[in-house]
């Protein structure tokens, strides 16, 4: 068992080490993982989930850019609901920004990255309530029948396009799949009316090309 275990990572190890000494010059990557809002927003909101995808160059092993999407969900919470007289709400942010990376240690196995940069964020909230939306089925034996399927109701939303700006940091570790995993950690701001702001964190965990 112990021979089995030590030939294991001693692939892992030395793929991970053959893979790092290239740099691909196309970069692209996807991940997902958990959003916390802060200031705020961290007053009025859950934490959420998030998906996101990047593709850019790398310039060279320290230098790169990106162009990153990300999706964002989050629920609002009970106190603000109750607040507001509404069952249920959420903000969902989507976002589109340009991102250059600084590796600092790219054809190493374990590489520590800084990223940050901008772009247009599109914010969209809800408030909803539970309800009951009625269909028509077919059953081979009873024939046609209507059913009560639960589904939410609208009850107000609102939506905006705004600029906004990100920065965080990174890890990655090669393996010998001609991939990394990473875990990255970026703060965001979205710049709303009147001086209003909206902050939150995403922390994300993906596979990078």
């Amino acid at each position: 068992m112990k021979g089995v275990l030590f030939s294991f990572l001693s692939y892992f190890i030395v793929g991970g080490l053959a893979f790092a000494q290239e740099v691909p010059r196309f970069t692209a990557d996807i991940s997902g993982g958990f959003t916390r809002p802060v200031g705020t927003a961290g007053r009025n909101l859950d934490n959420g989930w998030n998906v996101q995808a990047g593709a850019g160059i790398n310039f060279n092993a320290w230098l790169a850019a990106k162009v990153d999407v990300a999706y964002n969900d989050m629920s609002i919470n009970s106190g603000t609901l109750n607040d507001l007289g509404f069952p249920n709400g959420a903000v969902h942010v989507f976002s589109a920004t340009l991102d250059p990376v600084l590796h600092l240690n790219h054809r190493g196995p374990v590489d520590v990255y800084l990223t940050g940069g901008g772009g247009i964020y599109h914010q969209y909230q809800e408030f909803s309530q539970p309800t009951v939306a009625f269909g028509t089925v077919f059953d081979p034996f009873f024939g046609f029948s209507t059913v009560g399927i639960p589904a939410n109701q609208v009850l107000a939303s609102y939506s905006v396009n705004k600029p906004g700006f990100d920065a965080g940091a990174g890890i990655a570790f090669g393996t010998p799949y001609r991939m990394k995993v990473f875990a990255e950690a970026k703060y965001n701001r979205i710049f709303l009316s009147n001086g209003v702001r909206m902050d939150y964190i995403p922390v994300s965990f993906g596979l990078r090309w």
